[in-house]
């Protein structure tokens, strides 16, 4: 009867209880931070792709404009009825012909990938949330049944340790991977901007290199 009553007139801080009971809180924090920064990644993502998305759409419009401004300048002259005449008439047609079809497919393309981006990451956005919340029910339930204990004896003190310990070590390794899964998914998102950047210059040098050979043509014609 005195060895019970010395233990429970021990510090509770140095208790296995206690200490359990604060590592709990810890991963929660842990939890809540980590669900924090997973949004605040998927809000950077998006605003890359939209920027990225609106760089593309005004350097197109802006050689749409500029092959407009050519191709009007090249039907308002008044070309000779000779044979090399018709034919550079034809050829800066068939460039003209060319870069329309190649801007209307790069916007739509950019459009398919921003859908794609869009529902992308709101899958994401979906299936994190979900481990989030499994994780704090599972933190929950084990503060509740925690707090229900009523340990009497050291024994059953020793085994709520034990089971509390399990469920830590599992909220550890699901937290692991949760932040691996995050990782994995900035680099995946990473490269995919990347890949899209890089096919958008590659579209807007053609562009580019399309209307230097049509202005160069056009200044042929006016006998430059």
């Amino acid at each position: 009867m005195s060895g019970l009553q010395q233990h429970d007139s021990a510090d509770p801080t140095t208790s296995p209880l206690y200490e359990a009971e604060t590592e709990l809180r810890h991963l929660r924090q842990t939890i809540h931070a980590l669900r924090k920064e997973l949004e605040d990644q998927q809000a950077e993502k998006a605003e890359s792709v939209q920027r990225a998305i609106a760089i593309s759409q005004g350097e197109i419009i802006q050689l749409k404009k500029t092959a407009g401004a050519l191709r009007d300048s090249l039907e308002s002259k008044q070309i000779e009825k000779d044979e090399s005449v018709q034919r550079a008439i034809a050829d800066s047609q068939g460039e003209i012909t060319q870069l329309r079809a190649t801007a209307h497919a790069l916007r739509e393309e950019m459009e398919n990938l921003q859908i794609s981006k869009s529902e992308a990451i709101q899958k994401a956005i979906a299936e994190s949330h979900s481990e989030a919340v499994q994780l704090k029910a599972t933190a929950s339930s084990l503060r509740e049944e925690l707090e229900n204990l009523q340990v009497s004896k050291q024994e059953a003190v020793q085994k709520s340790i034990a089971d509390s310990t399990s469920e830590i070590v599992q909220l550890k390794r699901t937290v692991t991977v949760l932040r691996d899964d995050m990782d994995t998914l900035k680099g995946d998102y990473e490269a995919k901007i990347q890949d899209m950047e890089r096919a958008a210059r590659d579209e807007l040098r053609q562009l580019h290199d399309t209307i230097s050979a049509l202005r160069t043509e056009l200044e042929k014609c006016n006998g430059r």
